[in-house]
């Protein structure tokens, strides 16, 4: 019973932390654009080669 008082609010502790990384991420457009990244590796673009 003792531990449920340290793990209970552990864990309510990662979901915010969670939430909050969540929340950052699509806000901050980092999900905007998931076509793109995946067709460029499909493209074959050897102009950066030296």
């Amino acid at each position: 019973m003792e531990s449920l008082f340290l793990l209970l609010p552990v864990s309510f502790l990662f979901v915010i932390g969670i939430g909050i990384a969540l929340y950052w991420a699509v806000f901050s457009g980092q999900f905007d654009d998931t076509e793109e990244n995946g067709k460029s590796i499909l493209e074959d673009n050897d102009s950066n080669h030296t």
